[in-house]
Parts: C-alpha cells; structure tokens; sequence
C-alpha cells in the first residue's frame, strides 16, 4: 500500500467514524407507532415468541441478521492486533454484508483468545442472530472453535477457511479451463498452512466432502514456515497431521523452491515476496499462480507471467483476477438464511463454488466475476438454498 493510498485510508475512516450506524425500520411518527412499536404492542410479539421460540425468526430482525465475530488474533495479513483494531475489518464485512447481499451484520470484537470462553459467548449471544460468520481467529484454534459451533441451530461459518476455498476452487476450476487441464491431472502447492491454506488443501483433497460432488487433485504439497508438509513429520497439530496424510505422496522434503518444483498449479495464503521468477519458471508450462497475500502478494503477477505464468490471480483489487471473499460469503449466507438452513454443509459450499464458477466465461484475465457484479449473490445464494432443502438441514 502506497502513502496515497494509507493517508487516504486513515481520512476515509476518521470522516465516516466507522463504517456502520443502526437504524431503525420502523416509523415512530405518532403515539399508535410508539405503542405498536414498544408498549403495550411489543407485549403480542414477546409473548407469542415465549409460546412458539421458533417464531423469533418471523417476528424480529434474527432471521435477517448475522455476526462477524473475532478476537483480532489473525487480521488480514497483520496477525494478532488484537480486538480494538480489528473493528474497521468487522466493519468493513458487516457493510459488504449489508450492500451485496441486503443482511444486517454486526461486528463483535471479544477480548479473549479461550476456545470454550469464545464458544460460550457465541452461544450466549446467539438468540440474537441468524447466523454467525467467525473472522480473523488464527489457527489451530479457530479449526477447534467452528467445530464446537456447528451444532447451535443457526448457520455458523468461519470465513477465512471456507470463504477462501470457495472462491480459490471456483477460480481454479476456471482457470484450468483457460489452460486446457483437469484438475485430478495436477500436482498443487498451497504456501501457508493457517485457516486458509489448510481449508483449501481440504477441498482439494475431499476431506470431509462427498465423494460424489468434490474431485481431489492428483496431489498437493502444503508448505509452512518449517517447509513440506508430510505424513510422520514431527511437531504438526492434528489438523496439519490430517492434511499430512492425504497429500504429498511422493513425501517431498524441503523448501517451497523444492516444492514447485513441476507443479502446475501455486496457491499462496501467506506473505509476500516468498516466491521469485525462477521458482516459476520451475514449474510445469501453462503454470497457474494464484498469490493471494496482502497487501503484498507473494510474487507480483508482472514477474510470474514474465516467468511464464499462464495465469495469475491475487487477492487485489488493482490487478486482474481479484480472488477475494467478497464474492462467496454473502451469497452463502443469504442461501443458508433463505432457506431457513441450521447449518453449512461442504456441498452448500461446493454450491456455493460451482455457482460462482459458472458466473464468467473465462479467460486469462478473467477467471472470476468482478466483486461489484450485483449478480453474483442472488445466483450463489440461489444454489446454497436448493442445496440445504435437498439436505433437508433446514428448521421445519
């Protein structure tokens, strides 16, 4: 980010005071508006939602609202800054909720890095919410923390695990279309092993999917600050052990240079400057790059395809091929809202995935849909909903 671009930024922020006010939907311009609106009226709602409680979903803005809740441990690409200053980030998603996919969101910012004490307080405050999009947690423990949610009732999503692998599968699948290859043809390095790069490896190798809507890559080579990811190596989590022993089958030891070595495709989710030209160059023909650091990726797309890139993405706006959550989280949760659903599967992901894909005909600097394609939501919104009444994972 230039100076331009970082005093503007600051202006921005401070001329708005944050990116979110609340405002009501009702009118209160007469005493029978105020006595619908409070007391005595409000007394019918409560009382019918104490004998029916699935009637809070018709009655107040639950059905309609979701949480973006983090404890400011794994900010964009700025680590753990803790939760004061991951509020313009919760902002910034509740109000890309709000504009793409019409969801009132609100940004919660909790000052604890527990696993239980952050799922007892998402559970305590989930009577007010529809859905609860879990942001910014760094792994291991936000693995722990999603799963120890997926049974509250309501949809809950960690979105910089499953965002990410939605609109990296959705561009991949597109991108190999550009290049003429199949993806269980190819040999696949993802550069990070946090909440992104895991989850990606997940879905590219089916784990946890069904067999009968996910493809597995012919191989993939995880990479972390240690180097290779492979199966009996010594001090990985159970979540690194899992990937560990569904990838790197020809147990490729060593450097990410090494790692790239012949693969075709390089998915970067970790920081920037990390891979050269040469590293490249020593990858198959008609290599697909996608360095989605920030705000720096890991090589910029001049060098990659002066190195024989055949297609490139990053995770910025100011290049072709911006791969950014933008284009999967709202419409995700608008299906999973609309259909009433209790909670996201892989194949409302894979949905989700599959939708956006087909949003483009693709090309080499357009492998997916611009964030601004109003477009987008409704049709990924539209497939996650068939999708969760053809589970039946829907409140009857």
């Amino acid at each position: 980010m230039n100076a331009s671009t970082s005093s503007g930024a600051l202006e921005y922020h401070r001329n708005l005071r944050g990116k979110l006010s609340v405002k009501a939907k009702a009118k209160i311009n007469s005493i029978r508006d105020l006595s619908l609106a409070y007391t005595p009226g409000v007394a019918e709602p409560c009382m019918e939602i104490a004998r029916r409680p699935g009637s809070v979903f018709d009655y107040t803005m639950k059905g309609n609202t979701v949480a973006v809740l983090t404890d400011g441990t794994a900010v964009l690409g700025l680590g753990d800054i803790g939760p004061e200053a991951s509020l313009p980030v919760m902002e910034g998603k509740a109000a890309l909720f709000n504009e793409f996919a019409g969801i009132d969101a609100f940004p919660i910012a909790l000052r604890t890095k527990d696993v239980d004490e952050i799922v007892s307080i998402t559970k305590a405050i989930s009577p007010v919410f529809g859905g609860i999009n879990l942001e910014d947690i760094s792994a291991p423990r936000c693995f722990e923390i999603e799963s120890k949610l997926l049974d509250l009732g309501i949809p809950v999503m960690h979105d910089d695990q499953h965002g990410t692998a939605i609109v990296v599968y959705a561009a991949l699948r597109n991108a190999l279309k550009v290049v003429g290859k199949r993806l269980q043809d190819c040999m696949i390095v993802i550069n990070g092993a946090g909440a992104a790069g895991l989850s990606i490896a997940r879905l590219l190798t089916c784990i946890g999917y069904e067999a009968n809507v996910c493809t597995p890559a012919r191989d993939i080579i995880v990479v972390d600050s240690k180097g290779t990811i492979w199966k009996g190596r010594p001090g990985m989590d159970s979540f690194k052990e899992e990937v560990a022993a569904r990838t790197n089958k020809g147990l490729v030891k060593g450097s990410l240079s090494e790692a790239m070595k012949g693969a075709d495709v390089f998915i970067g989710v970790s920081r920037a400057g990390l891979v050269s030209g040469e590293m490249v160059k020593s990858m198959e023909k008609d290599a697909i790059v996608f360095a989605m650091a920030n705000p720096l990726p890991e090589i910029m797309p001049r060098e990659a395809i002066a190195a024989g890139a055949a297609v490139v993405g990053t995770g910025r706006s100011d290049f072709p091929n911006q791969i950014n959550n933008v284009l999967a989280f709202p419409g995700v949760f608008k299906g999973a809202l609309d259909a009433k659903a209790t909670r996201i599967t892989p194949s409302m992901r894979i949905a989700a995935a599959n939708m956006l894909a087909s949003c483009v005909e693709p090309s080499r600097e357009k492998i997916l849909p611009s964030p601004l394609d109003k477009s987008v939501v409704p049709r990924i919104a539209e497939a996650v909903r068939k999708q969760a009444i053809l589970e039946g994972v829907v409140r009857k």
